[in-house]
């Protein structure tokens, strides 16, 4: 290599791509991004499935970021979601990590607890007296 312009050997193959600085690919590393683990999947999952039984819910989309995992649900095919359940590790000590947000964007509710964030959205708990 000289003034950190890449040579070729015979009968090698060099690939470049303008822009991005060489990396090592042994040293690369994947883009860390944020999930749902199978306990929160399997409580927003019943909620969805009471939910789609009732015939209120009809769709769901799943989006994971590098700062945030997102699960949508819709009530029928439509642009916007009706609710986002958002998983924000950065919240963790602050508010909560989850959040519940309607379809103009303002926040139901807000906790530690996915179960307990998630009842907003369950109505099916009601007081009898």
């Amino acid at each position: 290599m000289q003034s950190g312009i890449p040579t070729e050997k015979p009968g090698s193959i060099l690939l470049v791509h303008s822009g991005e600085p060489m990396a090592n690919p042994s040293t690369a590393k994947a883009p860390v991004i944020v999930t749902f683990d199978r306990k929160e999947l399997t409580t927003i999952m019943a909620v969805y499935g009471r939910k789609v039984g009732q015939g209120e819910w009809r769709d769901y989309a799943m989006d994971f970021l590098r700062d945030r995992a997102m699960f949508s649900i819709y009530a029928r095919v439509s642009e916007r979601p009706l609710f986002v359940v958002e998983k924000t590790p950065k919240m963790r000590n602050r508010q909560g990590q989850y959040t519940v947000t309607n379809q103009q964007g303002r926040i139901l509710k807000r906790g530690h607890d996915i179960a307990q964030v998630l009842r907003v959205l369950d109505t099916q708990l009601a007081v009898v007296g």
